[in-house]
């Protein structure tokens, strides 16, 4: 399933959230256009587990940061950003533009601490904003599990656009993230490239935010109108 939009509209701009976009972007730009320089640029700023749990040095703090702004390839940044376009812009408006950008750089580390602690061992750089934007996706689900996400549906050699609830998109998508996630430690492997237990951490970090917010943070209702 591929989500295209949601039906919720935000009543202010959510310019940390286009800003974060663009940094990706920008950065990922700087990345294709210097090939010589990628393997340095990889090696210096995506975290590497082997460098947190084995000789950790207070440099590699910095990585847990940079290593959000950072991806492998056009497929893994434009998923991402589709996604973060689609979701980040309603947590803004629920959480407030420096609520959101804290929150969104917490997942991050949350997500990035539990790849580590589940592959302890592994010198493969992780990189990407997946961790953080499964934050969003997990405070998104608590906010607004009835939401309609407009979804492109596989059925044959057609593709059908249907409007789902977000409970039913995301809680899909966060199962074959456990899937995946147990699937890749019976294999003993590392996930074919792929940070499954940032993804489930980042989610998990989401949800409990949301449940810890949702109450005190409500949607603004409207004042009754006055009759003269």
């Amino acid at each position: 399933m591929i989500p295209i939009r949601d039906e919720i509209k935000t009543k202010r701009i959510p310019f940390v959230n286009y800003t974060l976009i663009a940094i990706n972007i920008i950065v990922f730009l700087i990345m294709v256009l210097n090939p010589a320089k990628i393997d340095s640029i990889v090696m210096g700023n995506a975290l590497i587990p082997t460098d947190v749990t084995q000789g950790f040095k207070i440099s590699v703090l910095k990585n847990f940061i940079t290593a959000m702004f950072m991806h492998a390839g056009w497929m893994h940044l434009i998923s991402n950003m589709l996604y973060l376009w689609i979701f980040g812009d309603n947590i803004e408006d629920r959480l407030g533009h420096v609520g959101y950008l804290l929150f969104y750089l917490a997942a991050g580390i949350f997500a990035s601490g539990l790849h580590i602690f589940f592959n302890p061992t592994s010198n493969v750089p992780s990189l990407g904003a997946s961790g953080a934007i499964a934050g969003v996706l997990g405070a998104y689900l608590i906010f607004y599990p009835q939401s309609k996400v407009y979804t492109f549906i596989p059925f044959g050699y057609f593709m059908r656009l249907r409007p789902l609830p977000a409970i039913v998109v995301l809680g899909l998508w966060f199962v074959m993230q456990i899937f995946s996630g147990v699937g890749s430690m019976m294999a003993q492997g590392q996930g074919g490239g792929v940070a499954y237990w940032a993804h489930i951490g980042g989610f998990v970090f989401g949800l409990l935010i949301g449940f810890l917010f949702n109450e005190r943070i409500k949607e603004p209702v409207p004042a009754p109108p006055h009759w003269n």
